[in-house]
């Protein structure tokens, strides 16, 4: 039983390691979403997409990237997912997190 008891916990620390990255990419599609809408009504999208992606999420830095077509308008979210759970973080690389929504444009 003692033997397997730092098993366990390596693995639980794991777990809770997925679940944070797995949180900050929930978070990253919603800046997506938030700065897409911004920005299909908004006279100046990009502007607006970069303001409602950091207003919806507390993770920095954010990169917003925006693309206007006629019809469209395209934001990518782009944020590094830092692992620092003890034990993991100095196993698991830094995850690089990307979302990207499409809204139709509407005239401002």
């Amino acid at each position: 039983m003692a033997l397997a008891l730092p098993v366990v916990v390596v693995l639980l620390l794991g777990m809770l390691q997925v679940a944070l990255v797995g949180r900050d990419q929930l978070a990253i599609e919603l800046a997506a979403r938030e700065g897409a809408r911004a920005a299909a009504v908004a006279a100046d999208p990009a502007g607006a997409a970069r303001a409602a992606a950091d207003r919806v999420t507390t993770l920095h830095p954010l990169a917003v990237d925006v693309s206007v077509s006629a019809t469209t308008v395209t934001v990518t979210v782009h944020h590094r997912s830092v692992t620092d759970v003890a034990l993991i973080g100095r196993l698991i690389d830094d995850v690089d997190l990307d979302a990207t929504a499409t809204m139709a444009l509407e005239p401002p």
